[in-house]
């Protein structure tokens, strides 16, 4: 099969693997239809975040069942299925006591990091981490479960009240998705973006939501305004204008991600104002038939701004500007690679 591999020098390669085979009992073989490209896929290509070199990256994944393992019951061949990339072994101490998002055996097991991803035309994981996908979800909006399941972790870890009020830093995929959920669930948003494209962006994506519950502003303009409940920096560096800007009481949510970040805090001021900060890490397996769920009654296919083969992935990756060494303002959102035809053109 044809798939993207990672290099030692940090980029990805067109590569032939061999056709994964369902070799345990719960295995399950994927034809890949589509992965979108996540945040996390670009901070490795910018020395962001460490993957390991000859992975298959990808993890954003749907696709088509091709083949089963004999202990597999509740999926078959053509079953039109989403990948929740975040594995855990259920038997670790973190595991038995309901952490598993934390699971201690997590090293090989990171899809598209130092496992095998979906930038491929096949991919095998066990049956557990397959859902399947309903039938009046498009592959386009399906192809959005997984970074629509990342949201809704975090905004449980915000730990909202009906009342709360929402700052979102960053008008990325991530940083809108979060807004269209917050403000589905009836919270008042602001989204700070400093890019013109992406806030003129926000406006179309956002078009329907209820009136008067989204203000898009620029990052200049966000010491102008008053502070809000909850702030969650879906950047992963800005922690420092999220405590800034925070009511006294508050709560922010570091969400995004760069191992390069670094933010000095003052104790006692976040002593004084009573501020929390969370990390809320890989979200828990039951969040993400939630996002199936939640994902039916979301336009989350109005993000998809671009789409690519396999073949063409630099094409792909420059469409979100600067991540293979161009400097440019962003033109792109959601960018989705292909990996085949749709097993059904009415998806």
């Amino acid at each position: 099969m044809k798939a993207l591999a990672l290099t030692e020098d940090q980029t990805l390669q067109l590569v032939d693997r061999p056709d994964p085979i369902a070799s345990g009992p719960r295995d399950v073989v994927v034809k890949v239809t589509q992965t979108g490209i996540c945040g996390t896929d670009r901070s490795v290509l910018v020395g962001k975040f460490r993957a390991a070199p000859g992975t298959i990256m990808g993890h954003e994944a749907i696709g088509v069942v091709a083949e089963t393992g004999p202990a597999v019951t509740g999926l078959r061949v053509g079953d039109r299925v989403v990948v929740n990339p975040t594995l855990y072994c259920g038997r670790c101490d973190y595991c038995l006591r309901g952490k598993r998002n934390h699971c201690l055996n997590k090293a090989g097991t990171e899809v598209g990091i130092d496992r095998d991803g979906s930038y491929a035309e096949y991919i095998v994981l066990e049956d557990l981490f397959l859902h399947l996908i309903p039938s009046d979800t498009s592959d386009d909006r399906a192809v959005l479960i997984e970074p629509l399941a990342c949201v809704l972790n975090n905004i449980d870890a915000a730990r909202m009240t009906p009342a709360s009020t929402v700052t979102v830093l960053g008008g990325g995929p991530i940083g809108l998705l979060c807004v269209l959920v917050l403000a589905h669930f009836g919270h008042p948003v602001t989204l700070v973006e400093q890019d013109t494209y992406r806030r003129s962006f926000a406006t179309t994506f956002l078009d329907g939501v209820p009136e008067n519950s989204v203000r898009i502003v620029g990052a200049d303009e966000l010491g102008q305004l008053p502070g809000t409940d909850v702030v969650i920096d879906t950047v992963g560096g800005l922690l420092d204008k999220a405590l800034a800007h925070v009511s006294a009481g508050g709560l922010v949510v570091i969400m995004g991600f760069d191992s390069r970040a670094a933010v000095t805090v003052r104790p006692l001021e976040i002593l004084q104002r009573g501020i929390s900060i969370v990390g809320a890490g890989d979200f828990q397996p039951e969040v993400f038939p939630r996002a199936i769920d939640l994902a039916r009654r979301l336009p989350l296919e109005r993000l998809i701004t671009h789409r690519f083969p396999l073949e063409r992935h630099d094409e792909a990756f420059q469409a979100l500007a600067g991540t293979v060494g161009r400097s440019a303002n962003y033109s792109a959102q959601k960018v989705v690679i292909q990996s085949s035809s749709p097993a059904n053109d009415a998806h």
